[in-house]
């Protein structure tokens, strides 16, 4: 019969040897759920528009913990960090226009610094920026110098993927051009799981090449076909139980819910959160 510490060192290395196996890294698949969930404001920007105090009260009234700005519609960095700290909302990122790299990055972070951000992220390149592999290569140099502002800021920078990214220019794909050129430790990645796959990218492949690399993801569905659609989170095809199942691989640690034109957009953000809340990964 083996002794104690045989006996200890054998299932050790069987529950080792079990979690490494698991795509998740879990031994009890299933049973994990999201602490907190957010929503991408854009989603609610014509409601953020029209009443922006209300808007936030609402989302908050949901069961939204944290939110992620895409403009603050004329409020001050105070006016917007008083408000969040009176909802008790936590506001981990904003999206920031291109052109602000150019022209008051440093207004830009200090406003974010202010409000209580902790990441700035540009969420989209214009065409015009983008028609070359020496014009990618200048954007990864650009978010380079970026996310050194924002560190010295004290804060981190980030970037927003759309489908473009993942469409070959003289046989690279730009996004791992971006991932490749850009310092790990200065430009980070949210990734619109929408838009990778309907690039046709698969997630699991950079969680793989460049764990830890993405903090945050937009929880955006896909309903597949002829006539692939942008669906309510749980309403589509892509696999969120997979995929959160490989957080800390991918380094995760903020969760957006998001849909660009929802038909209503409180039906939608309502059903997006629900369905999250319920799933078990």
């Amino acid at each position: 019969m083996p002794d104690r510490r045989t006996f200890l060192k054998s299932t050790a290395a069987f529950l080792a040897a079990t979690q490494l196996a698991r795509p998740g890294g879990s031994l009890f698949p299933g049973k994990a759920k999201l602490d907190k969930i957010g929503v991408q404001l854009y989603t609610l920007r014509h409601e953020m528009e029209r009443d922006f105090e209300g808007t936030l009260r609402h989302v908050a009234a949901i069961g939204f913990q944290e939110v992620e700005f895409a403009g603050y519609f004329g409020r001050t960095p105070k006016q917007v960090h008083d408000l969040l700290a009176e909802l008790k909302l936590d506001s981990p990122s904003a999206h920031m226009p291109y052109e602000s790299l150019e022209t008051n990055w440093q207004e830009i972070l200090d406003q974010a610094r202010a409000i209580g951000h902790e990441y700035v992220l540009i969420a989209w390149t214009p065409e015009e920026a983008r028609k070359t592999l020496d014009d990618w290569k200048r954007i990864a140099g650009k978010f380079n110098r970026a996310g050194e502002a924002a560190r010295r800021a004290g804060l981190k920078f980030g970037y927003h993927n759309h489908n473009f990214e993942f469409v070959p220019v003289e046989n690279r794909v730009p996004f791992d051009v971006l991932l490749a050129e850009t310092d790990p430790g200065l430009v980070k990645i949210e990734m619109d799981l929408y838009w990778i796959t309907l690039a046709g990218g698969d997630p699991f492949i950079y969680f793989q090449q460049y764990p830890g690399r993405f903090p945050m993801v937009h929880v955006k569905d896909l309903k597949k076909g002829d006539k692939p659609q942008m669906v309510d989170v749980g309403a589509g095809d892509i696999d969120f139980k997979a995929i959160f199942a490989r957080r800390e691989q991918a380094g995760i640690q903020h969760f957006f819910v998001e849909h660009d034109e929802p038909a209503d957009p409180w039906a939608s953000v309502a059903a997006s959160y629900q369905y999250l809340r319920a799933l078990e990964f």
